[in-house]
């Protein structure tokens, strides 16, 4: 299957950006047959017709709508001071079937500033590769405190260093359909922000015996969430 990128309600549309990556670098021709997602669950396949620097689709069958990923996982992560670091948790997490990432704010975080529309292309390409048609959804910076505020501590686990504080094992999780993850920047959350979420009801959670960077500790999470998808047989 060759997984492209663009509209399929009100109508099928190739994405522009799509179109001249069809026609500059794949050089692909007439009649030859792609699938085209938007990204949302559902997709449409057919036929390239070519005219001028315009690509649209021929003969087209619309898909049946694909099942959202189960269960769904949200990260929300410190994003890391060398942005390459970032950028392979993205790539990675979005080709494990993560639902959503929030980037957060917290008191040791060494970068505030993110390129976003750089990230969202990073995830449509790793979701196209992937072949998922439903592409997690990216949240802006957002303050920790904020974050918190926002969430459900039932299904929400938190995963730091400090064993001053009880964590369980990723195993004594139980099944969600939702869950909520928070890695915490280099060189952890600090003591105060640890006891605020401990005193919000949030669950801290133990990664192993050895410690992780943090775009490590993400990736791992989402590794483990397919892992889940996989034995419950998405």
């Amino acid at each position: 299957m060759k997984l492209f990128f663009g509209e399929i309600f009100p109508e099928v549309r190739i994405d522009e950006d799509e179109q001249q990556h069809i026609l500059k670098v794949l050089r692909m021709r007439a009649g030859d047959e792609i699938t085209l997602t938007d990204g949302k669950g559902n997709g449409a396949c057919g036929r390239l017709i070519l005219e001028g620097k315009k690509v649209t689709l021929g003969n087209v069958k619309i898909l049946s709508a694909a099942p959202p990923f189960s269960p769904l996982l949200h990260i929300a992560i410190a994003p890391t001071k060398n942005i390459d670091r970032t950028e392979f948790f993205v790539e990675k997490a979005t080709e494990m079937g993560i639902s959503e990432i929030t980037f957060i704010l917290t008191e040791k975080s060494e970068r505030r500033n993110l390129n976003f529309d750089k990230i969202q292309k990073q995830i449509t390409a790793a979701s196209k590769q992937s072949l998922r048609f439903h592409f997690p959804k990216v949240n802006n910076l957002t303050k920790l405190s904020d974050f918190v505020q926002k969430q459900y501590s039932e299904h929400t686990f938190v995963a730091h260093c400090d064993p001053a504080f009880e964590r369980t094992e990723l195993n004594q999780i139980p099944s969600l359909e939702k869950i909520t993850f928070m890695i915490g920047p280099e060189g952890d959350f600090s003591p105060a922000e640890i006891k605020m979420l401990a005193e919000a009801g949030i669950k801290a959670v133990s990664l192993g015996g050895q410690r992780l960077r943090t775009e490590t500790a993400g990736t791992f999470v989402a590794a483990w969430n397919y892992g889940k998808m996989i034995l419950e047989g998405f």
